[in-house]
């Protein structure tokens, strides 16, 4: 394998993202270093949340470039270790399913391909996620909104922050009245849930998926994300 993607190398160069060093896309020193990198756990609307990773350094830099660039070479990196947390939770709770937090449209349509989906598919435990199981919906208008359109994207908000897609401008109670109600499960009636997606920053989505899995009547025992914000 190396004698190939050294070949590949004189026809396609390519440098580590992280460092700049020839022949990889991420470095055996940088990928070394990131698999030393802690995993992280934290609480989110009373559920256990496992991070592969803190979302900082050059894991950050890797995130960026699969999300924002398309970099699915860089997947190997991060998929392992996701996928290992997936498969662990799923083990922990025969039988559950596993839900993917909806990334959003425009996201989705810039993108061309889901990022957990890819790195699930690529773990060393094949995973699949239910992808209609939750659905985003409209969300409520935000108290206060004048008239039809109050606060879409591209418009400044009363407090200066930017509607729709300007969540980080957002104070920590704006982002939860822009979520909450934006997500509706599906088919989880009775069963055990566990929920995954890609960066979990303030907690807020993540919380609205547990929320909307069990006002379906479902019951979430695990979330799990390839990165968490450090609070």
């Amino acid at each position: 394998m190396d004698a190939v993607l050294a070949v590949l190398g004189l026809v396609l160069p390519v440098t580590c993202v992280c460092c700049g060093a020839p022949d990889r896309a991420c470095c055996a020193s940088c990928r070394a270093g990131i698999d030393a990198r802690p995993r992280r756990r934290r609480l989110v609307a009373g559920v256990r949340l496992d991070a592969a990773f803190a979302y900082e350094g050059p894991v950050r830099v890797l995130v960026l470039e699969l999300k924002l660039r398309g970099r699915v070479d860089l997947a190997p990196v991060l998929a392992p270790r996701f996928g290992a947390l997936v498969a662990a939770a799923l083990a922990d709770a025969p039988g559950a399913l596993l839900v993917r937090v909806p990334p959003s449209r425009a996201g989705a349509r810039r993108r061309g391909f889901d990022p957990v989906d890819l790195l699930l598919r690529r773990s060393r435990a094949p995973l699949r996620a239910r992808a209609r199981s939750l659905t985003r919906r409209r969300p409520p208008r935000p108290r206060g909104a004048v008239g039809p359109g109050a606060e879409t994207a591209g418009t400044v908000g009363a407090h200066g922050t930017v509607g729709a897609h300007g969540q980080k401008g957002r104070s920590a109670l704006e982002r939860v009245e822009a979520t909450v109600g934006t997500l509706r499960a599906h088919g989880v009636a009775g069963r055990d849930v566990v929920v995954v997606d890609d960066v979990v920053t303030t907690g807020v989505t993540m919380a609205e998926a547990v929320r909307a899995v069990r006002a379906a009547g479902g019951r979430v025992v695990r979330c799990v994300a390839l990165a968490e914000v450090p609070e």
